[in-house]
């Protein structure tokens, strides 16, 4: 049920739920469902929605049902906002077909909140 994977091979290297018109909360829950059943599994989860939802993002995924998975999903999920990816995606032209996951880790912020 997730919306996009990245496979290398026949390997999944990263996974991506995007939130344009959908609430933030039921693509996180996807997520978590991902993590609870393939916790062991190594690979890069990400958010991707308009700017103006940057906040909701990170308000839903600290919320305590995703902040306390092992591993907690604010520390392994990052977020990207549709105006970098387009801007990084138009640089690159018709490149794109040689772009990498870690060019994607690149333009993606962290998700953890700093309370102290």
């Amino acid at each position: 049920m997730i919306d996009v994977l990245w496979l290398q091979g026949e390997a999944i290297v990263a996974a991506f739920e995007v939130e344009h018109t959908t609430t933030i909360y039921s693509g996180l829950l996807r997520m978590a469902d991902l993590v609870s059943m393939q916790p062991n599994l190594k690979l890069d989860l990400f958010i991707v929605a308009p700017d103006e939802r940057r906040e909701k993002v990170f308000y839903e995924i600290n919320r305590p049902a995703f902040a306390r998975l092992k591993p907690p999903l604010p520390k392994i999920c990052r977020f990207i906002p549709y105006l970098e990816l387009k801007k990084e995606v138009e640089q690159i032209g018709n490149r794109i077909r040689y772009m990498r996951p870690e060019f994607i880790s690149e333009i993606a912020e962290s998700c953890e909140l700093d309370y102290t």
